[in-house]
């Protein structure tokens, strides 16, 4: 279902999501496949207790191990502070980028409804602790705002992906308005992060998840994928009050994370 606040049309389909290096033989993507299924069921066996920081880092970082993923993490995403959490926005190529975050910082995540409804994804997220939305529905955003402007005061932080959906690269889309509004109403650090993906230091777009593509078909890319690795580049954190408004703070965090100019207006809807 589209058309809700959030919703925008992908720039990338299906065809986007490319090897740059050979795929890695048969019984290697099988053996994967097998450690990937193990480590799934190791996280899914903790039940409520995934959601615990220290439990729910090594799971991340062993799924990742599993599938053949390397990660390399520049910075915390935790800004330092005694006081409110920190909106983590990062950009947005791949369900890959859950657990990539999580095995660098476990942070509350703010995801889409529909991912709670994903096979294995979805079972882990809902234990992880996530927090769903329902994009379809304009009258849920002031109260979604609110929520996330609730955590964030209490101290936690949250991770979101400004641009509602998912492109092949880190330098596409635009970074939607709605939840710098919940930052700046909770006195909270904004922390710009990019994820990136590469194969044997190749840019690449194995793991990218756009378009009408599904699930496993992603998975079995990406279990092909030789020398696949992402990197979680945290930028430095605008501090509250650092800008006038939400459209000056998603414009800020967009140049940092995307890597276009501050002066390009965010998207203008919400």
């Amino acid at each position: 279902m589209t058309g809700g606040p959030w919703d925008v049309t992908p720039g990338c389909g299906r065809d986007c999501a490319r090897h740059a290096r050979p795929p890695v033989p048969a019984h290697t993507t099988a053996l994967r496949g097998a450690a990937f299924a193990a480590a799934v069921r190791r996280a899914l066996a903790d039940g409520g207790r995934l959601a615990d920081p220290v439990r729910l880092r090594a799971h991340a970082r062993a799924l990742l191990s599993a599938l053949g993923v390397r990660l390399v993490a520049d910075g915390p995403l935790r800004a330092p502070s005694t006081g409110p959490g920190t909106l983590v926005v990062a950009n947005h190529i791949s369900w890959l980028d859950i657990p990539a975050l999580l095995a660098v910082d476990p942070v509350a995540v703010l995801a889409k409804r529909e991912v709670g409804g994903w096979p294995v994804v979805g079972g882990l997220a809902r234990r992880a602790g996530t927090h769903f939305i329902d994009r379809t529905s304009p009258r849920r955003l002031p109260h979604v705002v609110a929520g996330l402007a609730q955590l964030l005061a209490s101290g936690r932080s949250v991770a979101v992906f400004p641009q509602a959906t998912t492109w092949c690269t880190a330098g596409a889309g635009v970074f939607r308005r709605a939840v710098f509004q919940a930052a700046l109403d909770a006195g909270a650090p904004v922390r710009p992060v990019t994820l990136t993906y590469t194969q044997e230091a190749l840019p690449t777009t194995v793991a990218a998840f756009c378009g009408p593509d599904t699930f496993l078909a992603s998975l079995r890319r990406v279990l092909a994928a030789r020398g696949l690795a992402v990197r979680v580049t945290a930028h430095p954190a605008l501090p509250p009050g650092h800008c006038r408004g939400r459209r000056e703070l998603a414009a800020l965090a967009q140049h940092a994370a995307l890597g276009m100019s501050p002066n390009m207006p965010a998207y203008h809807g919400s």
